[in-house]
């Protein structure tokens, strides 16, 4: 009997149309990966062949996916991704681990929380190469993690439905204004009487904040929109506003501002995210483990920010 199944795309095709797409043309790819240029472009025309149709167009801006490139490489994403965890399954976390792992994280959290644990997986298992990703730049943690662009994200638990969650600690909102107006308790007066700093709307901080804000009826016409915390802090030392901000981006404070914390509490809930069905791979384990190891040892703490607490140091759970 004649197998007259049509034959399907190889993953070397796969891994072609993934780089060209992230890398934003065959060049760049090419440089990136260290492959040539025409192997690139052989890999993809081969496999636009099987489709039937381009996956890819050139662009002013560079080369971009096309409608049925887009849908494609969300299956080519999980493909890959799915014969690379065929082996990874196969590791053991006692037995050392090898491979890559890609973590996306806040600025913040990748300053404040991340390095103790990073530094511990490390010393357990050299073989395990991490990278981590601006969450911001890969898009926001939980279409990283969903695409596939990243293994793990530092997310906010209540922002990331359809992933595996495992939460990591509460981080507190806090008022902040120049130091000259004192330690006397916030009011919802004081974030409607001045202009209000936040970042980006796109920014997950600038949406909570604002639902908070409208919850309690405090005007929102004076919001002013900031792209980096740096000159947001800055606005404010200069006495050209005030703003709200979680206290691990606030670490360490510079002069000149006093924290203190809102008429009513105010916390993003930090989580590690994972697609369920890869949550349970060992390096995704293994890692998970360190970063609940490494936590602080009592959370973050109330007030003035301020270094967080030494770490209590344990083995990650088998």
């Amino acid at each position: 009997m004649t197998d007259r199944t049509p034959p399907g795309p190889s993953l070397a095709q796969l891994r072609a149309l993934i780089a060209v797409a992230d890398a934003g043309g065959f060049g760049e790819a090419a440089a990136e990966h260290s492959v040539s240029q025409s192997s690139l472009s052989e890999a993809v025309a081969k496999l636009e062949g099987l489709a039937g149709r381009p996956l890819l167009r050139r662009t002013p801006g560079g080369t971009v996916p096309t409608g049925a490139g887009e849908r494609v490489l969300t299956h080519a994403r999980a493909a890959v991704q799915a014969a690379a965890d065929a082996l990874l399954a196969a590791q053991e976390e006692g037995g050392g681990l090898s491979g890559r792992l890609r973590v996306a994280s806040f600025r913040s959290t990748a300053t404040h929380l991340l390095p103790p644990a990073l530094a511990a997986f490390r010393r357990r298992h050299p073989g395990v190469t991490v990278s981590l990703l601006d969450a911001e730049a890969c898009g926001g943690g939980p279409s990283a993690v969903k695409s596939g662009r990243v293994d793990l994200a530092v997310v906010v638990a209540d922002d990331s439905s359809e992933l595996a969650l495992t939460p990591l600690i509460g981080d507190e909102y806090l008022f902040v204004a120049p130091a000259s107006r004192g330690t006397h308790p916030a009011s919802l007066a004081d974030l409607a009487a001045q202009p209000l700093l936040l970042p980006p709307g796109r920014d997950s901080c600038h949406r909570r904040v604002r639902t908070y804000l409208a919850a309690r009826g405090v005007p929102l016409t004076g919001v002013q929109e900031v792209e980096q915390d740096s000159v947001t802090l800055s606005m404010v030392g200069h006495g050209l506003g005030v703003t709200v901000m979680p206290r691990l981006a606030l670490l360490p404070l510079p002069p000149g501002l006093v924290t203190l914390p809102l008429p009513e509490p105010l916390f993003r809930p930090l989580a590690l995210a994972a697609l369920p069905h890869r949550a349970g791979l060992p390096i995704l384990r293994a890692f998970t483990g360190a970063v609940l190891a490494h936590l602080p040892a009592s959370g973050l703490p109330v007030g003035e920010p301020s270094p967080l607490p030494v770490p209590v140091s344990a083995p990650p759970p088998n």
